[in-house]
């Protein structure tokens, strides 16, 4: 239900032009692209669930662009992914650097322009839930999910009236530019820290000790092997079913997604000396843990300090020589235990640790603001995009 002074309509009947790309004997082949050129032509890593993404680029010459006879992408458009990563949405507006732009085979171009709907307005509502789960109902394919130009116009929007589009476009816009500042202070914390862990894990810039007098002590060259002892747990498996957010203790997996949930088991919680390191053999995932946990898997490997080692500062280290190397299986013995890095001594270790923690904590920090922002943002879309909460324009 909406709002009585709110319509209920599909993109076809809210005059929203859906338009796929040009599929013909002149859609580009790979000999057509070129690295610079009149033509940005997207590809599928160009359009992400946070918008444009203009890291990888492809473009074509103004003779093949005039050959096609779809896929372009006029300012205010919008373009969406119906193959594979279906339901990605980028906005061409004016913040977007490049003038001529067309969608490859596996998206479509939106045109509101010319229909009842804001631009912004309706960018919003195809970020939305609302918009997400009809998308998510509609698409088929189990390989490679996909969508249809019919399916996309048959998409149902919820529409107030154009001052009040605007509104909650300008109120959205705010958090926006809030997530986005915050993103930006996050990039430049996480570059800090690369530029002090080259310094300071090569022995280029010493800190001072407790007596105010610079460090000043040759550095070792040292086998990781010889700093830290190895352990393989047993898995100790926990049903997900008994998993729950109001649980203290973490049952970590190998991987990226590290933290499976949390269980009030105490059988099978690591006792061991914390902090330590923890990898797999399988990802590029290497993480520093300070707190008990279960292991759900044996692929997860333990790593802890021998004497006279601080192991936050090994850590670091370890990231400076890119320690996992994904693809296929790697072992501590035979491999990693023999990599070798640059170790000043105890005392010092401790400050380059200390520096370096202080830096993960602003970036924890700005982590946590970007999430509470991101999290109070879809709660506000879900009021204001269904009319729960009405703003005045």
């Amino acid at each position: 239900m909406v709002p009585e002074d709110w319509s209920f309509k599909s993109l076809d009947s809210a005059k929203i032009k859906v338009v796929d790309g040009d599929r013909g004997k002149e859609y580009p082949k790979a000999g057509d692209f070129l690295e610079t050129g009149y033509c940005l032509f997207l590809s599928a890593k160009n359009v992400t669930k946070a918008g444009f993404l203009f890291e990888e680029l492809q473009f074509i010459n103004e003779d093949k662009d005039k050959k096609l006879r779809k896929g372009r992408v006029e300012r205010g458009n919008i373009v969406l992914t119906t193959r594979g990563s279906v339901g990605q949405f980028a906005y061409f507006d004016n913040s977007v650097p490049y003038d001529v732009m067309r969608i490859n085979s596996g998206m479509v171009v939106i045109d509101p322009t010319q229909s009842e709907l804001l631009p912004e307005f309706f960018y919003a509502l195809c970020r939305s839930f609302i918009v997400g789960k009809q998308i998510e109902a509609a698409s088929f394919g189990s390989a490679q999910p996909q969508l249809t130009v019919g399916i996309i116009k048959g998409i149902k929007l919820p529409i107030p009236p154009l001052p009040e589009q605007k509104k909650i476009a300008q109120i959205l816009s705010t958090w926006d530019k809030a997530i986005t500042t915050t993103e930006q202070l996050l990039a430049n914390s996480q570059q800090q820290k690369k530029a002090l862990m080259q310094q300071l894990l090569t022995g280029k810039k010493r800190l001072l000790d407790d007596n105010g007098v610079r460090f000043s002590g040759e550095w070792k060259r040292v086998e990781l092997g010889q700093l830290l002892d190895y352990k393989q747990p047993t898995p100790y498996l926990v049903k997900s079913t008994n998993y729950s957010n109001d649980f203290k203790t973490p049952v970590l997996t190998a991987g990226k997604t590290f933290i499976l949930g949390y269980t009030d088991e105490t059988d099978g919680v690591y006792d061991i000396d914390f902090p330590v390191v923890i990898f797999d053999d399988f990802t590029t995932a290497c993480k520093f843990v300070d707190f008990p946990f279960k292991a759900k898997s044996s692929a997860l490997k333990i790593l802890t300090a021998k004497p006279n080692v601080n192991i936050k500062y090994v850590f670091e280290a370890m990231q400076m020589l890119n320690f996992i190397i994904g693809g296929h299986q790697r072992h501590w013995i035979s491999i990693f235990s023999n990599l070798v890095i640059s170790l000043p001594d105890k005392k010092e270790q401790q400050k380059i640790a200390a520096v370096l923690t202080s830096a993960d904590q602003e970036i924890e920090s700005l982590e946590q603001k970007i999430d509470a922002l991101k999290q109070e943002k879809k709660a506000l879309m879900q009021q204001l995009l269904t009319g729960k909460r009405r703003v005045k324009p």
